[in-house]
């Protein structure tokens, strides 16, 4: 009768604390009677490692093998023959009969005068009165009001946006160009050397080669200059540009702004006013008066007679003939064949294997351990004055309706793990002296120390 009686009352108890919920111990200090020894049921929390499959997403490069065509240049050399005309100068010399007016000089001496009149000086002293006015200067000190603006310093902390590049390799194909021309001929002058010879030349202003001043140029024969040269075919590169496609990797920047603290200073005007001493200059008028001795110079004139030979040059003029030698060019036209090597570029195609990247997403599965609480519910025997006995704790089945697979959890040690038996199925240690007693059914359940490690006393 006794044992029935005690198994209902534990059925109440434990349907009481699972409505509950996961409450460390039983607000009840009621003990339970079975098979005629009184118990007291103490509730914990353990906690279960439990292995949770995860997925982690990774990139990787992947080379993919592509064939492209490329058109390689060869090239050749070919001759060719080339005709061209050249004019070969046919140089003839003749006489001819030129007259020509020469101005000869001829001297005279005549007698020009040349008398002049002599100035001589003859000084004297004397004195005179001179009064000018002289410009004293008196100081006076005076004061004035002199207001200033002062910048005042202060420190401020603001935060400013920078912006970083970062530069990505891009391949892009650009045009290029190819010179694939050829020669041509072309006409070129060489000067020669200049004849020189005399023209007659009209009164004019000219400039001096030597000094370079304008000066007037007198009417008369005058050595001149005449350019000469002649004419030869060079051989010039035309070019011809082809476009070519070229492929090219660049780096393209890529802007990221981040927040940079920046110490600022400003500046914040106070207007500051003092009083300045100065000085003021004042000029005053005083007139002097001094004697100043002073010489004049009286001039005397006379005169001196004289006459001086001078050379004078008349021109006389003169015709005279004289033969010059006369130089023909004439240009005869020839025909010449020229045998020329050119070079001619031909365009091969080549294929290559080219290893092209892509990224490619892959998920791997990550696998960690997370510890999972769970209530149970243990017997702790009690002696006929209610006192715990101090022996080991009897596990009851969990009235909670969570799930569990095993009844109570400690830490698994070195040899359990040799012997191959399962962490679940190890009961938890309670210390000799642990006392369960009544707890608040609203404080919350303890953590793991607390199951697992002595305590001096009961519970509160």
């Amino acid at each position: 009768m006794n044992a029935r009686i005690a198994t209902l009352v534990a059925a109440w108890v434990g349907a009481c604390c699972a409505s509950a919920g996961a409450q460390v111990c039983c607000p009840n200090p009621t003990p339970v009677y079975y098979g005629g020894q009184a118990y007291r049921l103490v509730y914990q929390t353990v906690y279960e490692p439990q292995q949770v499959t995860a997925y982690r997403i990774e990139y990787e490069t992947v080379y993919e093998e592509r064939q492209v065509t490329t058109y390689r240049p060869v090239w050749e050399t070919q001759t060719r023959e080339h005709r061209y005309q050249v004019l070969r100068p046919v140089v003839e010399t003749a006489e001819r009969e030129e007259r020509y007016t020469v101005q000869r000089p001829v001297w005279e001496t005549q007698m020009r005068d040349t008398s002049y009149e002599r100035v001589t000086y003859v000084e004297e002293t004397a004195e005179r009165e001179e009064r000018y006015t002289v410009q004293r200067p008196v100081w006076e000190t005076r004061e004035r009001q002199e207001c200033c603006t002062v910048l005042r310093p202060v420190q401020q902390t603001v935060y400013r946006t920078e912006y970083c590049t970062v530069n990505q390799p891009v391949t892009t194909y650009r045009t290029g160009y190819v010179d694939q021309g050829c020669y041509v001929d072309q006409t070129v002058l060489h000067p020669g050397i200049p004849k020189t010879r005399l023209t007659w030349q009209q009164p004019g202003w000219t400039t001096n080669p030597v000094t370079g001043e304008v000066e007037w140029r007198r009417m008369g024969l005058y050595w001149e200059q005449t350019p000469r040269g002649r004419y030869e075919v060079q051989r010039v590169w035309q070019p011809n540009l082809v476009a070519v496609q070229v492929p090219q990797t660049t780096l393209v920047p890529q802007v990221v702004a981040r927040q940079v603290p920046v110490e600022v200073t400003s500046y914040q005007p106070e207007q500051v006013c003092r009083v300045v001493p100065y000085k003021v200059c004042r000029m005053v008028e005083e007139e002097v008066v001094r004697k100043v001795p002073y010489t004049v110079r009286r001039p005397v004139r006379e005169r001196v007679e004289q006459q001086t030979p001078v050379q004078v040059c008349r021109m006389v003029t003169e015709e005279r003939v004289r033969k010059v030698p006369v130089t023909t060019y004439r240009t005869v036209r020839e025909e010449r064949v020229e045998r020329v090597p050119v070079r001619v570029c031909r365009m091969v195609a080549t294929e290559e294997t080219v290893r092209v990247p892509r990224c490619v997403e892959k998920r791997v599965p990550v696998t960690y351990t997370c510890q999972v609480p769970r209530v149970v519910c243990c017997r702790v025997p009690l002696d006929p004055c209610l006192v715990p006995i101090e022996t080991r704790p009897t596990y009851v089945a969990e009235p909670s309706a969570a799930p569990s697979t095993a009844p109570a959890d400690r830490e698994p040690t070195a040899a359990d793990e040799r012997r191959g038996v399962d962490p679940s199925e190890i009961p938890p240690k309670l210390a000799p002296e642990t006392t369960p007693g009544p707890v608040d059914p609203e404080a919350q359940p303890a953590p793991p120390s607390e199951v697992y490690g002595p305590r001096s006393g009961p519970s509160a």
